[in-house]
């Protein structure tokens, strides 16, 4: 055995795993298909980011028509927290139960909050979490945050004020970022614009590099190998072990294997690993390995007011929850999702993200805009899935669902903008690419013909294989699921400490 406990990937979910295992005495292997992302200046460059895409994957995948697309998706260290915009939000008491939307209900999870609770309140701490608590009127219940909130800048705390006016409840958005504001001399963060979407060149951000993986290599049974791509699991003889883990740096052994690749990485790698016993794809007798594949609808939205230069510099402070729970309408009794503060699309980024624009034109634009982020909830669909065609490319089917609560979202947000001044309001929808909020291809429940994991995200079908990253969610709320993904992770850790501690596993 080449370890106790084998975890690939190391993102949110493996990341985590790896630090909330680390000081078990257990030998910890992490295999990571990246390498630690290059701290160059590149880093803090929106060309190098948003055009060239040097940190992001140069593979294509297909989508349900057969299409070629390039995901934005990146294999480090750490995975795409490195790339993360740091909001850490819980989901809310109500996101554990059935919630009725136009297109449908969502699922119920075998856990609730209270499961998470205290694992969401340790991640908060791992992570840096700056928050106030209580601020928002929908947050379940919860102890204070580990650090107090981000300070609005000049432009945010006006629409702030603003909303508050017309008498919504906006607060300040939970921040995993390492920032002491009473300390600013000497604080690792130093509120740059290239927070959202970029990778710390500071290390600063609360990222599973920086707050799971680092903290774990200090103890010396855990050990990483980068560069190790897995390929295939091979289950035992009589098909109720994970015996080997193939990569393109040879075979390796533990007594349980965690997956931990992204949701749409480990469904595929499942898929890739049929066998005499598993036919259609490991642990997939439920036929449900890749199906359910959800991602937020989400749009990014500049609010431009002629007359008025935004002169912020780290933006992404406010968030708004109002339209969570009900839209407010009547007419329309479903939730609509989440809004908040985007990082500053400054005259580069926009440049860089429309090159085709006079450079003149995008300068003025970004540099009168305060900007926004609109998310809603996406359903489980069956027909929504991760599959492999016969070359092994992935192929991602995904129509989105509640696309009229979404677009009930933006123009609800485009009024409201209107009404506090600012008279030029642009979406842009995210497509089939933005992948970076990707759930739902292994759920967990507790009923193994209609799920993939049990409710300790332990595969139905196999003794020792278990999966940590999103893929174990029935649904996906309307918040970032960054959080959830890390509580879990320590949730299913202590279980498994205790599992390996008493040689159950």
């Amino acid at each position: 055995m080449d370890a106790d406990i084998l975890i690939i990937g190391s993102g949110a979910g493996g990341g985590t795993l790896a630090r909330a295992l680390a000081d078990s005495g257990l030998r910890i292997l992490i295999l990571e298909r990246g390498d630690f992302l290059p701290r160059e200046w590149g880093n803090w460059e929106p060309d190098t980011v948003f055009r060239e895409h040097r940190y992001h994957t140069n593979e294509q995948w297909r989508d349900g028509e057969g299409q070629p697309f390039s995901p934005v998706t990146g294999y480090h260290v750490g995975g795409n927290t490195k790339f993360y915009g740091a909001a850490v939000l819980r989901r809310r008491e109500k996101d554990f139960a059935v919630r009725q939307h136009r297109d449908g209900p969502t699922r119920p999870w075998p856990i609730a909050y209270e499961d998470l609770a205290p694992h969401y309140d340790q991640a908060e701490s791992w992570y840096f979490a700056h928050g106030l608590a209580s601020a928002d009127p929908t947050e379940p219940p919860r102890g204070p945050y580990p650090f107090p909130p981000i300070p609005h800048e000049a432009a945010v705390a006006e629409a702030d004020e603003a909303l508050r006016a017309l008498g919504y409840h906006p607060f300040p958005l939970p921040l995993a970022i390492h920032r002491l504001e009473d300390d600013p001399t000497h604080s690792p963060c130093v509120r740059c614009p290239t927070c959202d979407g970029f990778p710390c060149l500071l290390h600063a951000k609360g990222d599973a590099e920086v707050c799971g993986v680092r903290p774990a290599l200090t103890h010396d049974n855990v050990r990483l190998q980068t560069g190790a791509r897995v390929r295939k699991l091979h289950c035992s003889a009589d098909g109720r072990r994970i015996e080997a883990v193939e990569t393109d740096k040879g075979i390796f052994r533990a007594r349980v294997v965690v997956l931990a690749a992204g949701a749409v990485n480990s469904a595929a790698l499942l898929l890739a690993s049929s066998s005499e016993h598993f036919p259609t794809g490991l642990a997939n007798r439920s036929d449900q390995v890749g199906r359910n594949y959800m991602c937020h609808l989400n749009s990014a939205c500049m609010a431009i007011r002629p007359g008025r230069e935004n002169r912020s510099v780290f933006q992404k402070t406010l968030a708004l929850n109002d339209f969570y729970e009900d839209s407010g309408d009547p007419d329309y009794p479903f939730p609509l999702g989440h809004i908040q503060s985007l990082g500053k699309v400054t005259p580069g980024v926009l440049h860089a993200e429309r090159p085709g624009l006079p450079i003149p034109a995008t300068a003025w634009a970004a540099s009168h805009s305060v900007d926004w982020w609109l998310t809603t909830e996406d359903l489980p669909d069956s027909n929504n899935r991760v599959t492999l065609d016969s070359d092994g490319t992935i192929r991602l089917h995904w129509q989105p669902r509640n696309r009229e609560s979404h677009r009930r979202l933006c123009e609800k947000w485009r009024q409201m903008l209107h009404r506090v001044g600012f008279l030029a309001v642009f979406f842009q929808p995210m497509d089939i690419s933005a992948t970076a909020h990707q759930v739902g291809t292994c759920r967990f429940g507790e009923d193994p013909t209609d799920s993939v994991l049990d409710p300790y995200c332990k595969a139905h079908d196999l003794d020792n294989l278990y999966v940590v990253d999103a893929s174990f969610m029935p649904s996906i709320s309307a918040v970032n699921p960054s959080l959830t993904i890390m509580a879990n992770a320590l949730r299913v850790g202590a279980h498994l400490r205790r599992q390996c501690q008493d040689g159950r596993a």
